[in-house]
C-alpha cells in the first residue's frame, strides 16, 4: 500500500519521507543578499564615523571647555583634555561593540532567522528616531538609509519565503 500525505509519516519507516534526512537549506535569495550587504554598509559607514570622532578631537575640547565656562570653570586645561579623551574612548568602544552585534544580527539574518531580522528592524528604528532628535554627521544619514533599505530588503516576498523555509527546517 502506498504512503499518501494524509498518513502520518513514520521516521523509522524506509520508505517514509521522513527518513529521507536533512532537509536542504533553501535557496537564499538576492533580495536577503542585498539586506545582509546594506546592513554590512550601514555597519561600516558607522565605524567610519566612531573613527572620525578622533578628527573632531578638538571640536570636542572646544566644548567642554565652553560647558566648563558657563558652570563657572572649574577644570584646568588637563582636566579637559583627559575629559574630552575619555569620551572618545568609551564612544569608539560603544561603536564597535555596536558594530560587532549589528554584524552578527546581519549574519543571522543572511541564515535565515527572523529573530535577527526584528532585531535589525528595532534597531534601524532607534537609529531613524535618533537622527530625528538629534544632529548627526553625513555618515550618520548614509548609515539610518543603508540600514532603512536592508529592512525593507529583508521583508519583501521572497525574503519572507527564504526565512519561513529556514524556519521550518
Amino acid at each position: 500500500m502506498s504512503e499518501s500525505p494524509d498518513y502520518p509519516r513514520y521516521p523509522d519507516k524506509p520508505e517514509s519521507p521522513a527518513s529521507a534526512g536533512p532537509v536542504a537549506a533553501p535557496a537564499r535569495p538576492g533580495t536577503i543578499e542585498g539586506a545582509f550587504w546594506a546592513f554590512v554598509a550601514s555597519t561600516v559607514l558607522g565605524l567610519v564615523g566612531g573613527i572620525l570622532l578622533f578628527v573632531n578631537r578638538d571640536a570636542l575640547v572646544d566644548t567642554l571647555r565652553n560647558a566648563d565656562r558657563q558652570r563657572g570653570g572649574t577644570l584646568t586645561g588637563a582636566q579637559i583634555d583627559q575629559a574630552a579623551t575619555i569620551t572618545l574612548v568609551v564612544s569608539v568602544v560603544i561603536v564597535v561593540l555596536i558594530a560587532a552585534l549589528y554584524l552578527l544580527f546581519a549574519f543571522k539574518l543572511r541564515a535565515g532567522r527572523n529573530w535577527a531580522r526584528i532585531v535589525l528592524t528595532v534597531l534601524t528604528a532607534l537609529h531613524v528616531i535618533s537622527l530625528l532628535t538629534a544632529q548627526d554627521t553625513i555618515l550618520g544619514y548614509l548609515a539610518a538609509l543603508a540600514a532603512v533599505v536592508g529592512v525593507v530588503l529583508s521583508f519583501t516576498g521572497p525574503s519572507n519565503a527564504y526565512i519561513a523555509a529556514s524556519r521550518s527546517r
